[in-house]
């Protein structure tokens, strides 16, 4: 699970310009929460032992914008836009299908300013599945292909739904946050194995309302994508 990173864009011409930037695919990030023993040598202080690296935050964030930009310039000429609908392909998470559809069920019953919506093409990210020592994370090469990764294993640790609706959480801004409780979806592997709560709590709702506004606000009213993270 990734973590978000301050950016903004001038105008949508330069959101869409901005992808030659990025070369490479962004460093994954998993969803499980820091080893015992990295816990032990950072006691002192819980929550940056949970933080995640500098780098998972900036694989989260690239995947956000990626997101963000395709979607946005997909509904660039609608001026009556009021919710933004983010396409998906699970062609190649097979296994995933029932977890993948209650996540975005769980998502479009939270919040109302981007719908998550399944495509056999012209999809804004895709869900794979495989094994991956890494466990689950999203990744992207910040030109618009982006996908959310599903690790076996972890996924028969975990509660399968709540590692899905929290990788596609990153999906639609939000950060990990792994010393936070059960309760908060973005706490990832945070609270353990016994944790199953897959549905974001007010905070985390009422967080991508805003970032999706913002996006909906600026392109309707000025013909810019301007994010203030």
């Amino acid at each position: 699970m990734n973590r978000s990173r301050s950016r903004s864009r001038t105008s949508l011409l330069a959101v869409l310009g901005a992808a030659a930037l990025v070369g490479s695919l962004a460093a994954p990030s998993a969803f499980a929460a820091p080893a015992p023993d990295a816990l032990k040598s950072a006691s002192t202080n819980t929550t940056s032992a949970y933080a995640g690296s500098a780098e998972e935050a900036s694989a989260n964030q690239e995947f956000f914008d990626a997101v963000m930009k395709s979607a946005l310039a997909k509904q660039a000429a609608q001026p009556g836009i009021q919710v933004v609908t983010v396409r998906y392909r699970t062609t190649r998470a097979p296994s995933f299908r029932s977890q993948i559809a209650q996540s975005t069920q769980i998502w479009n019953s939270s919040v109302s300013n981007v719908k998550l919506q399944e495509s056999s093409s012209a999809a804004d990210f895709e869900y794979r599945e495989g094994n991956d020592s890494r466990g689950s994370y999203a990744s992207t090469d910040g030109r618009g292909h982006g996908y959310i990764f599903l690790d076996y294993r972890q996924n028969q640790q975990y509660n399968s739904t709540r590692v899905t609706s929290h990788e596609t959480g990153h999906v639609l801004g939000l950060p990990d946050h792994y010393s936070g409780p059960c309760s908060e979806l973005m706490s990832g592997g945070g609270p353990g194995t016994s944790c199953t709560n897959a549905y974001p709590n007010a905070t985390e709702r009422q967080r991508v309302n805003n970032l999706w506004a913002r996006g909906i606000a600026n392109l309707k009213d000025k013909g810019e994508l301007t994010k203030v993270r």
